[in-house]
């Protein structure tokens, strides 16, 4: 199997050793292989992955080119009573040769691999190799290896095996940020001297460790599921574009988990009990998180167990707390931080894949994601753009119109949709989220932008001009216009039928794609925009039209903005912006219609916004909420790093 391919090969591997030979173990830390490591690693481990700080290797165990097993180290916990006794050094000396001691951060065996001693030939293998790795990538070459085995999982008889030593017991503490915290699980500390004589280079003597003693008073339950919770959020299991993005240093990372909870807490007047927000919370983290599947069901199973599952999803689904305030206090938190009088709200629809009919508003139908008519969920979406940045605003389900008839009926209870809710074009839907935005008064903004499904439709682009906002709607190649006023008259009697009595325009119309075939158009070339491949170029026109509309009648004089970029592909778009509307204001509107296309990308390639397995109409839009919040948590961190640049 090449480091490229996403399929891992899972049949079962038995034998023995020498059956496997040749065994090769590679060092994966920066090359090809990384991300499969990573993913093998959030399947298969206990811990699943997490973002590793600071110095770090990783290996790969291969048989025949298949993996068998990873492992990794990193850098040394910084206070471990057990390992530091063992040790004997002074808080001098441990300052001095902590970067020498290595954290065996990781290690897994693949399930599908029962191959006896294979564990510690590859301990073996990597403990050989470490010091002169380590040494090559930190400029320092490593004294010893620590690890730590949870004993109600594992008998630590693989280390045994490699020769590590027991070196006594953790307390049962965690350093979360500057403070540590009581999580309650005890582990056993095994040690690795990689030189036999770390002792007389640190200059330093073993010194006997203080047995541990149970505590005579229990742990109060609530204390205990409160540092439990308290160590989920700390997990430093971030998706790594939140840090690639923000470029946050290692102590910003681990103030995040605090920095979530008390973001989280901003929205506590939806909830009717506390644990309704802790469930919150972990959904939230979910969706920050590196997770590969980030369902509610995963996110569950991988912060709160098996038992939490059902609860979890309740929450989301059937559990009774006020989604329209947390909504209202969502807006009012993106208002603030991006509100601007030139800013625009923009309008898409986003459709998500559906097996099954069982799901509220799902049915074949086009689905933009797969470019066919599939079965599937469609979704109405408004966002919000300024210089500032951009955010989502609100949203609701689409449901087809024939979900309404009555062999629907006990499908719509099911799914808990609205007794009072009635069917709606998907531009009807997007107008009313608009007007909804416009009473609310939260989003000052000059623009309305949309794509061409919306766009081509004269009743809604009539609708936003009503509500006194200016749109930039794209628009098809075919869509009919006259660049001058046409003579218009009754058409000319042919000779059967009734005669025509309608005035219609009598000049023909041409398409948007003609028109830009004109000669003696003025194109000039400007950048809309820096995007992550640099520049984006264009050559931009527009000049003054009157649509066609769907009765084939003159529409309302509008502009006509034209881009070429520069592949040859050519956007068309219509405006209701004022005649001395500046092309430079134009360009700026243009360039704000993508936002809403970042936010889809963003909230499904790292939120998870396309991962729910909710059936019901009121699950949907509380997830979409909650992606809604973890985008706004994406915002408010880039953000403030960029502030703290700039200081």
């Amino acid at each position: 199997m090449s480091s490229n391919q996403t399929h891992i090969d899972t049949t079962p591997i038995q034998g023995t050793l020498q059956d496997l030979q040749p065994l090769q173990l590679v060092m994966v830390y920066k090359t090809d292989w990384e991300p499969v490591w990573d993913q093998l690693v959030r399947d298969y481990h206990y811990l699943g992955f997490r973002n590793m700080l600071g110095a770090r290797l990783k290996y790969m165990l291969l048989a025949g080119g298949r993996p068998v097993a990873c492992l990794s180290f990193s850098a040394a916990m910084g206070r471990v009573t057990a390992r530091d006794c063992f040790i004997g050094w002074s808080e001098e000396q441990k300052a001095r040769h902590l970067p020498q001691v290595v954290n065996n951060h990781r290690f897994l065996i693949l399930p599908w691999v029962r191959v006896h001693n294979l564990a510690s030939y590859t301990l073996a293998r990597a403990l050989d190799v470490l010091p002169e790795d380590w040494q090559r990538w930190y400029h320092q070459r490593p004294l010893l290896v620590e690890t730590y085995i949870d004993q109600t999982r594992f008998r630590g008889t693989s280390y045994q095996a490699a020769n590590f030593i027991h070196a006594g017991q953790t307390r049962g503490f965690s350093k979360q940020g500057s403070t540590y915290v009581w999580h309650g699980r005890r582990k056993e500390v095994y040690v690795y001297p990689l030189n036999p004589l770390f002792r007389d280079i640190i200059g330093c003597e073993q010194r006997p460790f203080p047995p541990v003693r149970p505590s005579k008073k229990p742990v109060p339950p609530k204390r205990f599921e409160e540092e439990k919770r308290r160590m989920m959020m700390q997990e430093t299991d971030w998706h790594p574009h939140i840090l690639e993005e923000a470029g946050l240093s290692e102590e910003a990372i681990e103030q995040l988990g605090e920095e979530l909870v008390a973001f989280h807490d901003r929205f506590s007047d939806a909830f009717q009990r506390s644990e309704q927000q802790r469930l919150g919370e972990v959904i939230l983290k979910g969706m920050l998180s590196d997770a590969g599947n980030k369902t509610t069901e995963a996110v569950a199973l991988r912060y709160l167990g098996e038992k939490k599952v059902r609860s979890s999803q309740l929450f989301l689904s059937k559990a009774k707390w006020d989604e329209n305030t947390m909504q209202e206090n969502y807006q009012q938190e993106l208002a603030r931080l991006l509100a601007d009088e030139q800013g625009m709200l923009c309008v898409d629809g986003s459709d998500f894949p559906k097996k099954g009919k069982h799901s509220a508003g799902v049915a074949r139908q086009y689905c933009g994601r797969l470019g066919k008519v599939e079965n599937c969920q469609s979704g109405l979406f408004v966002s919000y753009a300024s210089t500032h940045g951009y955010g989502l605003v609100d949203r609701q389900l689409y449901m087809p119109e024939k979900w309404f008839d009555d062999d629907y009926a006990k499908r719509r209870k099911r799914c808990r949709v609205p007794e009072d809710l009635q069917f709606q074009t998907k531009n009807e839907i997007a107008l009313d989220l608009l007007r909804k935005q416009k009473e609310a008064g939260h989003f000052p903004a000059q623009w309305i932008g949309c794509d061409a499904a919306f766009g081509a439709d004269g009743k809604f682009l009539q609708g936003v001009h009503a509500l006194g906002y200016t749109y930039f709607a794209d628009i098809r190649c075919n869509q009919q216009v006259w660049i001058e006023e046409p003579e218009v008259g009754l058409p000319p009697y042919k000779g059967r039928g009734r005669r025509p009595t309608k005035v219609q325009p009598l000049t023909a119309s041409m398409s948007v794609a003609e028109v830009a075939q004109d000669p003696s158009l003025h194109w000039q070339k400007v950048t809309l925009a820096q995007g992550a491949k640099g520049s984006i170029n264009a050559q931009v026109t527009r000049l003054r039209v009157s649509p066609k509309n769907q009765n084939g009648l003159l529409g309302e004089e509008c502009w006509l903005y034209m881009r070429v970029f520069e592949d040859g592909t050519i956007k068309y778009a219509f405006s209701n912006a004022s005649e001395n509307c500046t092309m430079a204001e134009m360009n700026r509107a243009a360039t704000m219609r993508w936002s809403i296309e970042q936010c889809f990308n963003e909230c499904k390639s790292e939120l998870g916004m396309d991962q729910y397995e909710m059936r019901s109409y009121v699950g949907w839009h509380r997830h979409m909420l909650y992606v809604f919040l973890a985008h706004l948590f994406l915002l408010q961190i880039r953000m403030t790093f960029k502030k703290k640049q700039q200081s």
